[in-house]
């Protein structure tokens, strides 16, 4: 105990000399564990000398090598020694996934990407709805009161919405936003990526990576992460530590973002912030909703459907994920009608005889494969 008391009079006199000498006095306490950069230890450094003019104290941690250095981050983190820290490798668990951040080209809106590493469940589907709410959490722990979302239009998309949308039926607040393309939708093209109508942009951690590293490295060349604020804080249900990820082609100003990115979060309570966000969820039935979509990923043996006799088919019913697209036809024949799949210009759909559009639509929106 009187250890203890001793390392919390120590560091309190610590801070308050370095806020003293900085004007930082009360600032967040963030480390960056400098080791395993491709750029080299000094880039590191030079993010931190960059971060601390942006009202946060930095706290460089090296090491002879990545193992010494991720032990003394665990144990300052440990001992509240640090608010938060930024790392170029985590091993988080299951659950957990991490919220980029970056400036977007078009017209340098700030966009959270979630996610971008990590697994937050290892169904797709159920990922990305985790996902939603991850990203949700961050940019409102940023000062972003009322975030939009937006999915992107990737294999799965469909499922994720009608996901969320149950959730905010059943009381969960999602303020879904709509492309900019012409047809509208909550469904995020590429072009909404670099011009994005959204603030939180739903996918999986892989294309998230992905879109991290195009968008804060595209001018470049790839080999030098330039812009941003890299891959963002592990979120998840039970993460109380908070540790953010950049890459090890980041460069100094991503490097400096990122500390900047986790001060916000310190300043903006994002414990508490997650702690509310993860209750409303759970009490609109994220757990129930998560039951079902393991439970339609699971294989099951169908029963072979013959199709009906042939029709011209040249009503559309859009809206149906891809990797539902044949389940769908199937449930059409096995009531009676006629339909084929297709690929139209927003993506997949169902084709139908005209004078089924009306009783199809209805019967696949009761099966749950189109939103109502």
């Amino acid at each position: 105990m009187e250890a203890d008391i001793k390392k919390i009079i120590a560091k309190t006199f610590e801070e308050l000399a370095v806020g003293l000498e900085t004007g930082s006095l009360g600032a967040p306490c963030i480390g960056l564990m400098g080791v395993g950069s491709e750029h080299g230890q000094a880039e590191m450094i030079e993010g931190a000398k960059m971060a601390a003019g942006r009202g946060l104290q930095p706290v460089f941690i090296g090491g002879s090598c990545e193992a010494a250095a991720m032990d003394e981050m665990e144990q300052k983190l440990n001992d509240g020694e640090i608010d938060g820290c930024v790392a170029m490798h985590y091993t988080f668990p299951i659950g957990v996934a991490t919220v980029g951040k970056v400036v977007t080209p078009a017209t340098g809106r700030i966009l959270y990407i979630a996610t971008t590493t990590g697994t937050s469940a290892t169904d797709r589907v159920a990922a990305m709805v985790r996902n939603a709410i991850y990203g949700i959490i961050s940019a409102k722990a940023c000062g972003v009161e009322n975030p939009t979302v937006g999915i992107l239009n990737i294999d799965g998309a469909r499922q994720v919405e009608r996901a969320l949308r149950e959730l905010a039926d059943k009381g969960y607040k999602i303020n879904f936003t709509q492309s900019k393309r012409s047809d509208g939708g909550v469904f995020m093209r590429g072009n909404d990526v670099l011009n994005p109508p959204c603030d939180v942009l739903v996918c999986d951690s892989l294309t998230g990576n992905v879109l991290m590293k195009l968008l804060s490295s595209f001018n470049t060349g790839g080999s030098y992460e330039a812009t941003g604020f890299g891959y963002g804080p592990g979120m998840g249900e039970g993460m109380d530590k908070l540790v953010l990820i950049v890459s090890r082609a980041s460069g100094a100003p991503v490097v400096a973002g990122a500390m900047e990115y986790a001060a916000q979060l310190v300043r903006g309570d994002w414990r508490k912030v997650a702690k509310t966000e993860f209750a409303a969820a759970n009490a609109a039935g994220l757990r129930d909703v998560l039951v079902k979509l393991a439970e339609k990923a699971a294989p099951t043996t169908q029963e072979a459907v013959a199709a009906p006799p042939k029709e011209i088919v040249t009503a559309e019913i859009s809206g149906i994920e891809i990797t539902e697209l044949d389940d769908a036809v199937a449930v059409l024949w096995k009531a009676g009608i006629y339909a084929e799949s297709g690929m139209g210009c927003t993506g997949p759909i169902v084709l139908v005889n005209q004078k089924n559009h009306e009783v199809a639509a209805k019967i696949l929106t009761e099966a749950e494969f189109v939103s109502e």
